[in-house]
């Protein structure tokens, strides 16, 4: 695979370019949960304006009154031409994929075409929360095959639970994320060979959820499930939403391996009719041609890790951290603080910063917390600033100024 390395795209850093008080205007869940004294570094939605093509795109679908339904395979061919230059993968099929409402209804919908009711769903905790949730209410049940120390996949570990998942003979899935949401991880060629490897061997059907693989950090490669080697048979889903900031505009693409192409083939027809029109036509411009804004915004995220490991070694030595190699987000092991399991919550009690709890990611989540990097550098000092006052178990800090 040959890597794109991020470009110097001429635009701007786009987490400089909004102040607070005009992201306070937003009505989107992270700026309406907490009151305004809070400082929002939880849910992934990034402090950004939208890149131009996009706003361009949508706006012009505005003015012509094109806010029907969703038809054709312009979306699907815009992907295949992203993962032909960015990740150097010429294997997507444009006719090898589907619309579906949103990664996570497309990773329902994927389970239940190579599942049953009651069959097992392997997940490698700690991990994006809804894994656990969407699983359960469709009716199959979760087996935890834990994260190394080195929040690495471990292949020991991975193997026990795939031959306990299908030890009484059923179907079952492996639910990847890929790269790995809270750790940022981003799995090697060949750890996904070895992956695709145990999954024939114990007839586990992989579905990946690849929506954080445009964020991947420079000097980072992201590979693609199906193009690693045993890969055929697996299913995939990916999306522009993470990477463009379009979590509101709802569209996603299943995909499938050259050996699941019946399995998709079978997805219900109604399932087209969840995802957005206009949802389309921003992802489709995003990743057409909105490139360019997403190199700035990579240079400014590996920017904010740097800054966050530089942040953390002064202020807060104690917490350990590993700067992720994907995604918009860090995972702070927060223990040796003495704060409890759930720290997030002093944290937001008594600096009035909001993270993600690290207890709904599952074994190994307790005493963590996610914190969300796609801000302003200015944002992110005075939140760890906030986190070290809170941390003294001290008094609430004065918060004059910083609402």
């Amino acid at each position: 695979m040959t890597r794109i390395p991020h470009e110097t795209s001429g635009e701007p850093n786009p987490l400089h370019a909004l102040t607070l008080d005009r992201l306070r205007c937003r009505t989107s869940m992270k700026w309406r949960t907490y009151p305004d004294d809070v400082l929002p570094l939880w849910v992934a939605e990034m402090d950004v304006p939208l890149a131009e093509p996009v706003v361009r795109a949508v706006t012009d679908a505005l003015t012509l009154g094109d806010t029907g339904y969703p038809a054709g395979t312009a979306y699907a061919e815009a992907l295949a031409g992203f993962a032909d230059k960015r990740w150097g993968w010429d294997g997507l099929a444009v006719e090898r994929t589907a619309i579906v409402p949103d990664v996570m209804l497309g990773v329902v919908e994927m389970i239940k075409l190579v599942t049953g009711p009651g069959d097992p769903v392997v997940v490698n905790p700690p991990v994006y929360p809804p894994f656990f949730q969407f699983v359960a209410h469709m009716d199959r049940r979760v087996v935890e095959a834990p994260l190394g120390a080195d929040l690495r996949i471990d292949l020991g570990t991975l193997e026990e639970a795939f031959r306990r998942a299908v030890a009484d003979g059923g179907s079952a899935a492996y639910l990847l994320c890929s790269p790995h949401n809270p750790t940022g991880t981003v799995h090697t060629a060949d750890e996904l060979a070895e992956i695709a490897v145990l999954a024939d061997r114990y007839g586990v059907r992989v579905v990946a959820d690849e929506i954080h693989a445009p964020l991947v950090a420079g000097g980072v490669d992201f590979v693609p499930y199906l193009s690693v080697p045993g890969g055929a048979n697996g299913l995939s889903l990916m999306s522009a939403s993470k990477a463009w900031n379009l979590a509101g505009l709802k569209a996603a693409l299943a995909l499938a391996g050259p050996e699941a192409a019946a399995d998709l083939a079978r997805l219900p027809e109604e399932v087209g009719h969840g995802p957005s029109h206009l949802g389309v036509i921003a992802h489709t411009a995003a990743l057409r041609d909105g490139t360019a804004w997403l190199d700035a915004l990579l240079t400014g995220l590996d920017d904010n890790r740097r800054l966050l490991a530089d942040l953390l070694a002064e202020q807060l030595p104690a917490i350990r951290h590993s700067p992720g190699e994907a995604t918009c987000l860090a995972w702070l092991d927060c223990r040796p603080l003495g704060l409890g399991d759930d720290p997030a919550e002093v944290f937001l009690e008594r600096g009035r910063v909001a993270l993600n709890s690290g207890i709904p990611f599952g074994t190994g989540g307790a005493g963590h917390v996610r914190l969300n990097l796609a801000t302003s550098p200015d944002v992110l000092r005075e939140a760890i600033r906030r986190i070290e006052t809170a941390s003294d178990c001290g008094d609430r800090p004065g918060l004059a100024g910083h609402g």
